[in-house]
């Protein structure tokens, strides 16, 4: 027969408390506001929406709003052919891996008055590429055919967006969107902890 130590029983003990846990804090996930204390999510039965920006399909699997996430928040966005993210820059890091499809990645100066004529890169499926931190963006499907998706890890949530007109318009010019599209609906102002 074989025995169980005692160290082992407590970490047994320890998991299926933290699972009860967070099993009281987990509500129904067609509930866009809910916070989800899940440890373990199915991607297809969490909300999505486009907020507003037509041909996305935007997907929070981790965020600061829903799960209480405080370093790190991870999108799944979906572009339909010709759907593109407002040219765009935020004071954070930002990871992209593109899981489908094929488009442009736009990227402009945050060393100058205004982002300029933008840098292009090629991004396709299997590809990965990094943002600089306040960066001007743009991620753009610019296949006609196939619908591009890309999953995304952003540091330091929720983040604050400033968002251009074009990509000759002044830094300063830029207008805060804050909080973002998909926290919009559930926002309660949480605590600056810095």
């Amino acid at each position: 027969m074989r025995r169980t130590s005692p160290m082992s029983m407590s970490c047994q003990i320890v998991l299926h408390l933290l699972f009860f846990i967070a099993s009281l804090f987990s509500t129904h996930a067609s509930s866009l506001c809910s916070k989800d204390g899940s440890v373990v999510r199915n991607i297809s039965e969490i909300p999505s929406g486009n907020y507003g920006r037509d041909g996305l399909s935007h997907i929070t699997i981790a965020g600061a709003v829903a799960h209480g996430m405080k370093e790190v928040e991870v999108w799944l966005h979906t572009f339909a052919p010709g759907a593109r993210t407002p040219i765009h820059r935020h004071s954070c890091e930002e990871v992209f891996v593109v899981l489908k499809g094929a488009g442009t990645l736009l990227l402009g100066s945050s060393s100058s008055n205004s982002p300029g004529t933008p840098l292009e890169f090629k991004i396709h499926a299997n590809s990965t590429f990094t943002v600089p931190i306040n960066d001007p963006h743009q991620v753009w499907n610019t296949n006609e055919h196939e619908d591009l998706q890309v999953f995304v890890i952003i540091s330091r949530p929720p983040i604050k967006s400033f968002i251009y007109k074009d990509w000759s318009m002044p830094h300063v010019a830029a207008k805060l969107k804050y909080p973002i599209f998909w926290d919009e609906d559930c926002w309660d102002s949480p605590k600056d902890e810095l």
